[in-house]
């Protein structure tokens, strides 16, 4: 249960839940106080972070304008220096958000709001290589989708669709009066709420186009040109922008009901009318099922769905159910781990007590797998089913993150000085394994007993079918 519910067991965890009970302690995980600690030395590295330290909107403005400054340098080689420089700049921020986000998924004590971030990231996918949102992509994560993971539907809705991240990535800024651009209004209805064929028109993504004119993103520090009437609707937070000028004032019906407002308002009312659809509410509790038990049982997600629509869409009181219920108790140690959930579930086994100076291994071993974080291209997500990872390609695959997760790896406790200390995972004596050994299947045991060196066992404990299933 515990492994299901997090990023993967260690000895504190398991011990954590033990004594507190597992009702309890799946209690704690819904509703989990704020904020967490984290190894001092990680707080440390996180704090020292340009993406820490200024705000996400400074820095895209920023980044911007370093960007034209290049891009007017008369002198062919300085212009291609000063672009490389943007762009080790940009990569940078990037490696930061990466790093942070992974810092947290190993080490925060809210394990399944960690879990519940990655898959709310995954489901408002973004990829973070397009334009410029690698200076967003970090904020997007922190501050939009990490606080409402376990809260209500409609704030994190309305959080994600205006995250200037978001906004870019679906070429949101290119949609304005009289040239209206559907991508992003089909993303929310297909993806974000209603759901492959749950019954919108053609016509309801036109008019959620409509709804969407003038939402957009400025990173600059100008402001438009615009009449008395229109700087009365002019919002700007940070670098979002509604844009009254470029907005289309005209009536909307979506789903048969009639959109109203008062310039932005007019969007949030229509998410808020999306938000509360009862299509939306089997959507996502089928996505939720799909996600910790690998299937989605008819009767649990209409039960999960009633629960949604009952409590306005409480995440948390959505999954309590999930987690209540006898599908999930019988499906305990039958779900194949991820790339996300393989690699951390391994790090966090292998390196308990002794916190990593360096995510970028890490971050290597997840993108070589498949699954990358912020490296989906498409809007629809990694694919949540067992099947996608489980073919003869992707398991040599795995074998070889094992092979180096097992061994003496100095990249994860490269400092910034290049200081190198590396430490061979001591498995085969971990508390957690040794009480499970009883339960390995019989091909695990004799396989361990094989074993010719403590790295070797390492390796063949993370290969086993009893580490890779969950």
């Amino acid at each position: 249960m515990v492994d299901r519910i997090t990023w993967g067991e260690t000895n504190e965890t398991v011990s954590a839940a033990e004594r507190l009970g597992a009702s309890r302690w799946i209690q704690i995980q819904l509703r989990p106080p704020q904020p967490t600690a984290l190894p001092q030395s990680v707080e440390a590295q996180i704090k020292s972070m340009r993406i820490s330290k200024e705000p996400m909107a400074d820095i895209a403005m920023a980044m911007d304008a370093e960007l034209k400054s290049a891009n007017h340098i008369q002198d062919a080689g300085a212009r291609q220096s000063a672009l490389k420089a943007y762009q080790v700049a940009m990569q940078a921020l990037q490696r930061e958000a990466t790093a942070r986000s992974l810092f947290y998924d190993l080490y925060s004590a809210n394990q399944l709001q960690e879990r519940m971030t990655w898959f709310w990231l995954n489901h408002f996918n973004v990829q973070a290589e397009k334009r410029d949102i690698r200076a967003m992509i970090g904020d997007y994560e922190y501050n939009a989708i990490r606080p409402r993971a376990l809260g209500k539907f409609r704030d994190l809705l309305l959080a994600a669709e205006l995250h200037p991240a978001m906004l870019r990535y679906l070429d949101n800024d290119q949609n304005r009066l009289g040239h209206i651009n559907e991508n992003y209004a089909r993303e929310i209805l297909e993806l974000h709420t209603l759901g492959v064929g749950s019954g919108y028109s053609q016509r309801d993504v036109e008019e959620m186009a409509k709804v969407l004119t003038g939402v957009g993103v400025n990173v600059s520090r100008e402001e438009p040109q615009l009449t008395a009437e229109q700087r009365r609707l002019y919002v700007r937070r940070g670098v979002m922008e509604f844009n009254p000028a470029k907005h289309d004032f005209g009536g909307k019906v979506i789903l048969g009901r009639e959109v109203s407002g008062d310039g932005l308002a007019e969007l949030e009312n229509a998410l808020d009318l999306l938000a509360r659809q009862p299509a939306t509410a089997r959507h996502i509790s089928g996505k939720l099922a799909l996600y910790f038990i690998g299937d989605a049982p008819p009767g649990l997600v209409q039960s999960m769905t009633e629960r949604f629509l009952a409590t306005d869409g409480d995440i948390a009181e959505v999954l309590s159910v999930l987690f209540r219920s006898s599908e999930f108790r019988a499906s305990l140690g039958g779900k194949l781990k991820d790339p996300m959930h393989y690699t951390l579930s391994a790090v966090r086994l292998a390196y308990e007590g002794r916190p990593i100076d360096n995510a970028g291994p890490l971050q290597y071993w997840i993108e070589r797998l498949g699954e990358g974080l912020y490296g989906r291209s498409t809007p629809d997500g990694y694919p949540l089913e067992d099947a996608y990872w489980s073919g003869p390609g992707q398991l040599i695959n795995v074998f070889g993150v094992a092979h180096q997760i097992a061994a003496h790896v100095p990249g994860l406790f490269n400092n910034d000085a290049g200081n190198q200390n590396p430490v061979l995972p001591q498995l085969r004596s971990s508390p957690l394994l040794t009480s499970r050994a009883p339960m390995f299947s019989a091909a695990t045991s004799t396989t361990l007993t094989q074993a010719r060196s403590p790295s070797e066992w390492n390796e063949l404990m993370l290969s086993s079918p009893d580490f890779l299933h969950y």
